[in-house]
């Protein structure tokens, strides 16, 4: 795993650089004598703000920074490179009737249970292979794997032309949807597994439309 923190205060050529591992698990080091691959397959996780000041979308407090300011810092994130994430998820602040409330959340054992269900699912899917996870289909077997229901069509549709994804992204959206319907121990994909599959694009939806 590897975690970047700030993510927009790293160099812009250095997050570019991960674009290849992120998209063929390689890494390539050129040099003067020659060029050498590597295996790099790694589980990117990144976190940032939405802006310079935090408060960007901030329910209650206000953000005091310019509309030039917020889009110069959103976009030291080149689309090319959220194209390569899987999910994007805002992480809004907790509210103290949250935290106070004593209502039982879902279990870990219960969610262990989910996740070795569903990682089973796909065990059975790709057995043979040599695919070891949704995330690793490949694009000539996407729509094979990932059976989409009508309704799951005509929404996937309209995010696509809503948001203005790329094929990338969509290929991106389909995989976690194939994931969520497994979680749900669906062998089809569901149009309430395609919207949430689309919200989990909350980079794509909501803050990098102004850029």
């Amino acid at each position: 795993m590897l975690f970047l923190d700030e993510l927009p205060e790293f160099s812009r050529n250095a997050m570019e650089t991960l674009r290849q591992p992120l998209e063929d698990g390689i890494v390539t080091v050129s040099r003067v004598n020659g060029t050498v691959a590597f295996p790099c397959k790694v589980m990117l996780v990144a976190a940032m703000n939405p802006c310079p000041c935090g408060y960007y979308g901030h329910p209650t407090r206000p953000c005091t920074c310019s509309d030039a300011a917020v889009s110069r810092y959103l976009s030291r994130v080149s689309g090319p490179l959220l194209d390569r994430i899987d999910l994007h998820i805002e992480v809004p602040p907790v509210d103290f009737d949250s935290l106070a409330s004593t209502q039982k959340a879902e279990s870990s054992a219960a969610i262990k249970a989910r996740v070795e269900a569903a990682r089973a699912m796909q065990a059975a899917r790709f057995q043979g292979t040599g695919i070891a996870c949704n995330a690793q289909i490949p694009a000539n077997r996407l729509h094979d794997v990932c059976t989409t229901e009508p309704a799951a069509d005509a929404l996937l549709k309209t995010a696509f032309e809503k948001f203005g994804l790329s094929a990338r992204a969509y290929d991106r959206i389909l995989k976690v949807a194939r994931t969520i319907a497994d979680l749900d121990g669906s062998e089809t994909i569901a149009a309430k597994h395609a919207a949430e599959a689309v919200r989990y694009r909350t980079l794509d939806r909501k803050y990098w439309t102004r850029v």
